[in-house]
């Protein structure tokens, strides 16, 4: 079933009457960044009903412009969100800004600062309160703290990436779209999606700047254009989605801090040849299975990991009940996964079975441009 673009009057009127009835149940809160050029206002919150997989909306948390991707502390106390623009107050830059979350996961704006670039569309934090942002048409990543005081630094290091790929319209310069701490690591991915490469970095504790690892660069398939990235809890696999490839690549993390691609798969089943993107990639909480977006068959792909033989296979893929499917998340215990499609203006639902992967749809809910999800 395919979801329809509802008109904007009917989907402010939908999202008002969800925000008026909130059913009864356990509930996980969760934050929809959005584009704001077809309606929307900001960050907004809803709730998954975790009894019956239904979804509420609680209307706008706080006024914004293009929060197109947000990041919560570990102590859930601040949320970090882009501002992806290239211009205002006559700056050719994008801004991250910075929230106080209350107990009830309201919003408090603390400051906004100059991300570095033009375009961020992602940002990261670390438990220490380091902070990267990826500016995409910048095609630079850049290095930010959380200060004691509670407020986002100015930028304390940048570092511009060169070169470019074989895909011309896509790939004339550098494209910073995602950056990945390791977890018990001191490394930083950064996937560019415009040369095909993952840069790796790690921080200074001297000087808080950006530092070249040893190993500087993990080299993708020509072409492939990564984009996001998910980390195995062993610490042993990297997972790149790969946007222009439609793939995801498994890379091995070796002893000696090198790296090799172990394999990349195909994203779509064999014989597809329509227009595809991928865009988001998560592991489940076992880390037993991966699911990685398609944009354009507008399906979740998903696969088993083989741990063990540091491989995956595709097992299936499960339509997201509407187009564009540009982010996703699973809930903290990994019982539901939520897909926010952007051209359609909805998050879908479906319930996740632990055994097998797969999927359930549950529920679905009109929310305004949504392309990112967060839970709190």
């Amino acid at each position: 079933m395919k979801i329809l673009v509802l008109p904007f009057l009917i989907l402010s009127l939908a999202m008002t009457t969800h925000s008026q009835t909130v059913p009864s149940g356990n509930i996980l809160h969760f934050y929809v960044g959005t584009y704001t050029d077809n309606g929307s206002e900001g960050i907004y919150r809803f709730g998954l009903n975790t009894t019956t997989g239904k979804l509420h909306s609680n209307g706008l948390a706080v006024l914004s412009e293009n929060p197109s991707y947000l990041a919560l502390t570990k102590d859930g106390k601040h949320l970090l969100s882009v501002r992806e623009t290239r211009e205002e107050s006559n700056q050719s830059m994008g801004y991250i800004e910075l929230f106080n979350v209350d107990e009830s996961g309201n919003l408090t704006s603390v400051n906004k600062v100059s991300s570095g670039g033009a375009h961020p569309c992602h940002v990261a934090v670390n438990e220490e309160g380091a902070v990267v942002a990826s500016n995409y048409s910048e095609g630079n990543v850049t290095l930010m703290r959380i200060t004691p005081e509670g407020e986002l630094s100015e930028v304390l290091s940048a570092d511009l990436h060169t070169g470019n790929g074989p895909v011309a319209d896509r790939q004339d310069k550098p494209h910073v779209h995602s950056a990945l701490f390791e977890p018990r690591g001191k490394r930083i991915f950064v996937a560019d999606l415009g040369i095909d490469q993952v840069k790796v970095y790690t921080i200074d504790k001297t000087t808080f700047t950006l530092k070249p690892f040893k190993y500087p660069e993990i080299r993708m398939v020509p072409g492939s254009g990564p984009r996001h990235m998910a980390i195995h809890p062993n610490g042993k696999l990297l997972f790149v989605a790969n946007e222009l490839g439609n793939s995801v690549s498994v890379v091995q993390l070796l002893e000696n801090g090198n790296f090799k691609i172990v394999e990349t798969v195909s994203t779509l089943p064999a014989g597809y040849s329509q227009p595809n993107t991928c865009a988001d990639i998560h592991l489940s909480p076992e880390a037993d299975y991966l699911y990685v977006s398609n944009r354009g068959m507008n399906t979740i792909a998903i696969f088993s990991v083989l741990a063990k033989e540091e491989k995956i296979k595709l097992i299936g893929h499960e339509d997201t009940m509407g187009e564009m499917p540009r982010n996703f998340t699973l809930t903290p215990e990994g019982d539901y996964l939520l897909v926010a499609n952007q051209n359609t203006n909805n998050i879908a639902a479906f319930k996740r079975n632990a055994e097998t992967g797969l999927l359930t749809f549950t529920d679905q809910i009109n929310a305004f441009k949504p392309v990112c999800l967060l839970f709190k």
